[in-house]
């Protein structure tokens, strides 16, 4: 995050002090372009909002569309071939960028550490940034980030855990994703005040509220980032949070309430790094301003300063980031969602547009081809997309094409580029089958057309 003037905020940390995911003490903030009062000490620079890798064009000088266009202003067909949607979703990649995460990405392969189903561009970027394009870093945040998700089985997540008690979780712990920013980032909401962990500890266990929790940061990479890159023609890869604090204070912080949150805040920045964009913290009273300074020391640095507290009068602040639209009505906006029971149970967004989803699902053939989960299968049904759209469905020719495809994609070393190839053959093949069918109806039609001339002339033969 740059200041006026083009200088950076950088922060040093002491001697002896470890790089973690949970936080650091004994900080030491400095603005400006000069070294830090201590020659040993290690810096640590934030950057821009990660879209900015990617928003070259505005840099460029070229004009950008408005982004909070949808998607149903634009015919679709313009976004149906495979390359357009790549481009919309990647978006333009900077030069130094890409050298960089390509040197990572082959020192990885070298090391056998990048699964094909990991072997993202995007991903790869995020933990390099998270550890100041130190690849040495960023490579074991990332060994720890693979040992996660295969201890975890987050790869077969969604076959195995069926929250079955989400409706009654919202009650006690409000919570949700809602509409869009101005930018078009996805928005997410708490009511924080209003939870009531007792009564959450009866509908639902720690444990399994925490799988709740990997299942939508899982959703949102593979689903509402995409649709919102879609919906707002750029690449969105983070999320504009709102927490609304009211009435929380120091007598909130119990052991349970330290718990979820030291694990959710864990799992959030070891292994879903880069992906918040702001967070407005709201009505903090002087209880929740004295959490707040314990509460800070457990979260990394990047994220304390990505984080606004807000007092009462926080809605004109709310609105420079966020149309009052997208924003529901108890903070302050315009929005009920009344017929889905209120804003948190609607899940509303781009996300939730079936020609998005259609869109979506064809760019995630590559994964479906080319990534095999950890523990050998390939994740063909994810919960965290809708079901197969028809085209895929309605023929047993392209369906056995699939299979072939992603029989093909076992061999490890399998790049993007053949995973590409296999989803142009499997829309050649899908546009064949068309024209294969309108072929046999024209035929038909031929022939009865000829029958019927025949039919006429022998008709109108003098009879004997």
């Amino acid at each position: 995050m740059a200041e006026p003037g083009g200088r950076d905020v950088i922060i040093g940390r002491g001697d002896g002090e470890e790089e973690s995911c949970s936080g650091f003490q004994g900080l030491r903030f400095d603005i400006g372009g000069g070294s830090s009062s201590s020659g040993k000490s290690r810096t640590k620079s934030f950057h821009p909002p990660i879209e900015t890798h990617w928003d070259l064009n505005s840099a460029a000088g070229k004009k950008t569309s408005s982004p909070i266009k949808s998607l149903l202003s634009y015919p679709l067909m313009k976004f149906r071939k495979t390359k357009s949607l790549i481009m919309i979703l990647e978006g333009a990649r900077d030069p130094k960028d890409k050298q960089i995460v390509e040197s990572f990405r082959q020192m990885l392969l070298r090391e056998g550490l990048l699964p094909p189903k990991h072997d993202d561009y995007h991903t790869l970027l995020r933990f390099l940034r998270m550890r100041d394009f130190d690849m040495l870093k960023s490579k074991e945040m990332f060994q720890n980030y693979l040992k996660w998700r295969k201890d975890f089985r987050v790869d077969v997540l969604s076959k195995e855990f069926n929250f079955t008690e989400y409706d009654e979780v919202k009650k006690c712990y409000p919570h949700g994703y809602h509409g869009v920013d101005r930018y078009g980032r996805p928005v997410y909401i708490e009511r924080i005040g209003m939870v009531d962990l007792n009564k959450l500890g009866q509908v639902t266990t720690f444990e399994r509220f925490i799988k709740h929790h990997v299942s939508e940061q899982e959703k949102t990479l593979k689903v509402r980032f995409p649709a919102c890159s879609l919906a707002a023609k750029r690449h969105i890869a983070s999320t504009t949070s709102i927490l609304d604090v009211n009435g929380v204070g120091i007598s909130n912080f119990s052991k349970p309430a330290r718990y979820l949150f030291m694990e959710i805040q864990k799992i959030d920045s070891c292994y879903y790094p880069e992906t918040l964009n702001q967070l407005f913290i709201i009505n903090a009273g002087s209880g929740f301003r004295m959490l707040w300074k314990a509460v800070k020391t457990f979260l990394d640095v990047r994220t304390v300063a990505k984080i606004h507290v807000l007092g009462f009068n926080y809605l004109s602040v709310l609105l420079e980031a966020i149309d009052s639209s997208n924003l529901p009505t108890f903070l302050g906006g315009n929005c009920t969602c009344s017929d889905y029971g209120g804003c948190l149970m609607s899940d509303r967004g781009p996300w939730k547009n079936p020609e998005v989803l259609e869109m979506i699902q064809v760019v995630n053939l590559r994964e479906e081809i080319d990534g095999k989960s950890e523990d050998g299968d390939v994740d063909i049904e994810d919960s965290s997309m809708p079901k197969k759209v028809d085209m895929q469905n309605k023929d047993g020719n392209s369906l056995s094409l699939l299979e072939e495809a992603a029989c093909a994609g076992s061999d490890s070393a399998c790049s993007c580029r053949l995973a590409l190839q296999k989803i142009d053959c499997l829309e050649a093949s899908l546009g064949d089958i068309k024209n294969q069918k309108i072929k046999t109806l024209e035929d038909v039609l031929q022939d009865t057309k000829m029958a019927l001339i025949e039919h006429a002339q022998h008709e109108e033969r003098p009879k004997m």
